[in-house]
């Protein structure tokens, strides 16, 4: 059996094969981001997973893609986890969930800038064969830009400093509980809040067509493409893909910043999997 996770930090995907390559079932958890959970709350979100612990011992390969193993102290974290969880799997592998976004969108010997918006953000230059970075991530307080968490913060400190206007302001404390206490509790004390910042985005989405929030939205995609995508000189050659809901749901925003940028949009998926499954079926 082989089983492939493609996790970020809200929310995890499993899909789990067979020996002869066949999809058996997938499940989903909370997000498995390495960066923001403590050892123990990482193992206790995968012990939740009952059809997990009933196919631990018949997992021979293991494939992890997620958000914040991008270092490598943090790959061990999760490596170390599974190699003991899955007591006989021959084969365990933890890569950053950008390997996920580039096996889904790009054929091997292609080039692409492949970009994640989601709960966080980042972006990578693929030559074909290999993964290269020209940013290193320093997660949600410091980066993350153009993704959910960024989006969530602007939103709420707009609210607080009344930058935002009142008709949003009314509606956003009609869906949101915005009391100091509430959103500080979700700040400092509860698991991810960068996860908090970013339950935010339904809100953004629905009145995206709103001058405040186009002006946001576009704001915080020119910074990305300026500081992300354009910090390779590759840009202005290769097709540019998105993965993630910030790109999936703000296509056409996207869209229009590429093109005043000269940049080529390439694929825009919600989600990595449909092409993860395509790549593992064909490496049984």
């Amino acid at each position: 059996m082989k089983i492939i996770v493609d996790s970020g930090s809200t929310k995890a995907d499993w899909i789990f094969f067979d020996d002869n390559g066949k999809w058996m079932l997938s499940v989903s958890s909370l997000g498995l981001n390495p960066e923001v959970l403590t050892v123990d709350e990482f193992a206790s979100r995968v012990m939740l997973l009952p059809d997990v612990k009933k196919y631990k011992e018949e997992v021979k390969q293991f494939y992890f893609y997620g958000s914040g193993c991008g270092s490598t102290r943090a790959k061990q974290i999760v490596y170390d986890f599974f190699e003991n969880y899955f007591v006989n799997a021959t084969y365990v592998e933890v890569r950053e969930d950008t390997y996920a976004a580039v096996y889904a969108t790009t054929s091997i010997g292609s080039q692409a800038i492949v970009c994640i918006n989601g709960t966080g953000s980042n972006c990578s230059y693929f030559d074909g064969s290999q993964v290269h970075q020209a940013v290193e991530s320093l997660g949600y307080l410091a980066m993350d830009d153009c993704s959910g968490s960024a989006f969530g913060r602007l939103m709420i400190r707009g609210y607080y400093l009344k930058m935002m206007p009142e008709d949003l302001r009314k509606a956003i404390a009609l869906k949101y509980d915005l009391h100091p206490d509430v959103v500080k509790d979700h700040f400092y004390k509860k698991e991810n809040p960068n996860a908090y910042l970013a339950s935010f985005l339904p809100f953004l989405i629905q009145h995206k067509d709103h001058p405040y929030f186009q002006a946001m939205i576009v704001d915080q995609i020119q910074f990305f493409v300026d500081y992300y995508i354009k910090q390779f000189t590759e840009a202005a050659r290769v097709p540019i893909h998105f993965i993630g809901s910030i790109g999936y749901f703000l296509q056409e925003e996207f869209s229009m910043v590429l093109k005043q940028n000269n940049l080529e949009l390439g694929k825009i998926y919600q989600k990595p999997m449909d092409g993860l499954i395509e790549f593992h079926q064909q490496k049984i």
